[in-house]
C-alpha cells in the first residue's frame, strides 16, 4: 500500500507517520506539508510545498497512492475564522479535489474532532467549519471517505504537539491519564491507536464513514 500524509509534523500526523513506517503492508509513504519532518527512512519521501492550495506543480507525484491521511490542522484558539477556514476547509478540499482526479480509487481519511457540527449552522466556529469540511469531503467520489472525530488524544513515543499550550496541558494531565481512561474510555485515544485505526480503515474499510472517539477505540489495525 502506498500512502500520502498531510500534516506529518503535527501531533496526530506524527503518530500516523510512525504507524505507517512500522507497518509492513505500507511500502511507500509520501508526506506533504510546509516543512518536512526530517526523518530518514527508506520508504519515506517528503515534499515541502509553500502553497497548499495549489498542487499543480506536484500532480505527477500524487498518482498511484492508495490512501490519504489528512492530519493538517490548527488550534482555533486565537485563530481568526478566515484563517481557520483556510486551513481546516480550503486546504483539505483543494487537496481532495486534486487527489480524486488523480486517484479515484483512493481512500481519503480526514481528521476532524469530537463535536464537529455537520449541520454547518452551529454557533461554535471551529465545529461549524470542521462540519462543512466533512460534508464536502464525504460528497467526493473517492472509493471511500472516512471522518475521524477523536476527543482526548494522548501523545506517545516522544510525540509532541506543535502548540505549546497543548504540551503544557498534556504535562499537567499526564498523572491523571489512568483515571481519565477509566472514567471516560470512550473519549480517550492515543496517537498510536489513532494511527493504527486510520490504517485499518484504509485497508479494510469500516461500517460507518464518520467515526467518533468511541468508534476509533474499537478499530483494530
Amino acid at each position: 500500500m502506498r500512502v500520502l500524509i498531510f500534516g506529518a509534523t503535527g501531533m496526530v500526523g506524527q503518530g500516523v507517520l510512525r504507524e505507517c513506517l512500522l507497518d509492513p503492508e505500507v511500502e511507500a509513504v509520501l508526506t506533504i506539508g510546509r516543512t518536512p519532518t526530517g526523518q530518514k527512512q527508506e520508504k519515506l519521501r517528503e515534499i515541502a510545498l509553500a502553497n497548499l492550495l495549489d498542487f499543480s506543480s506536484i500532480e505527477r507525484e500524487l498518482s498511484g497512492c492508495d490512501a490519504c491521511f489528512f492530519c493538517l490542522g490548527v488550534t482555533s484558539a486565537g485563530t481568526p475564522e478566515a484563517e481557520y477556514a483556510r486551513i481546516t476547509y480550503d486546504i483539505p478540499v483543494a487537496a481532495a479535489q486534486t487527489l480524486v482526479r488523480m486517484n479515484p480509487g483512493m481512500t481519503f481519511v480526514y481528521v476532524s474532532g469530537a463535536g464537529a457540527d455537520s449541520t454547518g449552522q452551529g454557533r461554535t466556529m471551529w465545529a461549524r467549519v470542521k462540519g462543512k469540511a466533512e460534508n464536502a469531503l464525504l460528497a467526493m467520489p473517492f472509493r471511500s471517505v472516512y471522518i475521524f472525530r477523536p476527543a482526548f488524544i494522548q501523545p506517545l513515543h516522544g510525540i509532541r504537539s506543535r502548540t505549546k499550550v497543548y504540551n503544557a496541558l498534556y504535562a499537567i494531565f499526564r498523572p491523571f491519564v489512568p483515571i481519565l481512561r477509566r472514567v471516560a474510555p470512550d473519549r480517550f485515544t492515543t496517537t498510536e491507536q489513532l494511527g493504527r485505526a486510520m490504517l485499518a480503515v484504509a485497508k479494510r474499510g469500516a461500517s460507518k464513514h464518520v467515526l467518533e472517539s468511541s468508534d476509533i477505540s474499537g478499530v483494530v489495525a
